[in-house]
């Protein structure tokens, strides 16, 4: 398992308006092709400097497939960077001001410290 990874993934989306709507459209299609294409390349860097070991888990893979933020915190993705990604994915759907942000409260709720360890 790599948080390092799961969190690599959500900064990165997040960062990317075309991607969001990628992700939101094919989430699976998405979750392959960036593990493929994007996973492995090394951040914040001018040249597309590669690494080759980092994938995800067959876990961690299903749950970025299907929106399971619920999941992602239980495998210890960020809850910060997976709130803002599931923000820009989710909240245009709700009506109501906030009401994406009280579900996804009201679905991590049965959680209380200790939380899963979100270091990477």
């Amino acid at each position: 398992m790599s948080k390092y990874l799961l969190n690599k993934f959500l900064f990165t989306v997040d960062r990317d308006p075309e991607l969001v709507e990628r992700y939101r459209a094919d989430p699976r299609g998405t979750v392959i092709w960036w593990e493929a294409e994007r996973a492995n390349v090394v951040l914040n860097l001018p040249t597309l400097e590669r690494s080759t070991w980092l994938a995800f888990t067959n876990e961690e893979r299903e749950a970025l497939a299907t929106h399971d933020y619920v999941k992602l915190f239980e495998l210890g993705a960020h809850p910060f960077l997976t709130l803002t990604l599931c923000i820009a994915l989710f909240e245009r759907d709700y009506a109501e001001p906030l009401a994406f942000q009280k579900e996804y409260a009201v679905r991590l709720k049965h959680w209380s410290l200790p939380y899963p360890d979100i270091t990477t």
